[in-house]
């Protein structure tokens, strides 16, 4: 599992950045990362980064964000943050749960893609 920022094209303001705190390729973090990166290539029309952080590599990043459970999605941009748990595999509940605008959610049926970046 690597650590890796957003590339720089994808940090524009309207850009909606994610991070997926996980810990070393456990299942649930596999899948977590696996299940993020298809709805959002599938269902976001809004330009997307995730930024994938190994809390056995750098713990001292969830004192920030105040993570308590493992896998933890974070949409740190646009505010306010919001946190979803879990393995993301219910679209919706982590739709819901980031309070992404309607505007920004495409059809189920929409194959958008955005570059992501990280990787587990």
């Amino acid at each position: 599992m690597s650590t890796a920022a957003p590339p720089d094209n994808a940090a524009s303001d309207d850009t909606l950045q994610l991070r997926l705190y996980v810990v070393g390729q456990s299942p649930k973090s596999v899948a977590a990362y696996n299940n993020l990166t298809r709805l959002c290539e599938q269902r976001l029309t809004t330009p997307f980064s995730i930024e994938v952080v190994d809390l056995l590599e750098n713990p001292e990043l969830a004192r920030e964000d105040q993570i308590l459970a493992i896998p933890t999605l974070v949409r740190r941009s646009p505010a306010p943050m919001r946190r979803v748990i879990g393995d993301l595999s219910d679209g919706e509940r982590v739709l819901r749960g980031l309070d992404i605008s309607s505007s920004a959610i495409a059809s189920a049926d929409h194959r958008g893609a955005s570059p992501a970046s990280g990787s587990i």
